[in-house]
């Protein structure tokens, strides 16, 4: 009796990189972060004050190492921080910093990150953090803190 081979055929995925770059804008903006005594409610409490003062939350991050300190620590750009900064003291935040940062607005599109970062890296520039969200789906958020921020939005104009 004769065995039957099943043949399988495999389609290989092929992906076409587009040759285009992402348009994108960058600027600098001043980040400021704030720390509190952490509990149940501190983000509502942060977010409804500033609200309250007519400051809009342009980006941010809130994290809490209750676990360990007991405390929680908000990053934000805001559109004022001076008002910002006193309504958060008013609540109870235990030190405010601010701080210069690039915030740089792209394409929502796969590779958009890469290109920006390249372009940092390229110019001989470490990023120490960066934070990122898209905002209605075509565009993408993204705050870096590098080693010399005038010197990676220069590279930045220049691409």
């Amino acid at each position: 009796m004769a065995s039957t081979t099943k043949k399988t055929t495999v389609k290989k995925k092929t992906t076409i990189k587009e040759s285009r770059k992402a348009a994108f804008t960058a600027r600098t903006e001043k980040e400021i972060t704030a720390t509190f005594l952490d509990g149940v409610g501190l983000t509502a409490k942060v977010a409804s004050t500033l609200a309250a003062e007519n400051v809009n939350i342009l980006a941010g991050t809130g994290y809490s190492a209750s676990g360990f300190r007991r405390m929680a620590t908000f990053t934000l750009i805001v559109d004022d921080l001076e008002k910002a900064e006193k309504a958060l003291y008013k609540i109870g935040a235990d030190n405010i910093q601010d701080q210069s940062v690039i915030l740089v607005e792209t394409e929502n599109q796969p590779g958009a990150l890469e290109e920006v970062s390249s372009i940092i890296a390229k110019a001989g520039i470490a990023i120490y953090y960066f934070y990122a969200t898209t905002s209605s789906g075509k565009t993408a958020t993204s705050v870096f803190k590098t080693a010399n921020d005038k010197k990676a939005i220069k590279a930045l104009s220049k691409a």
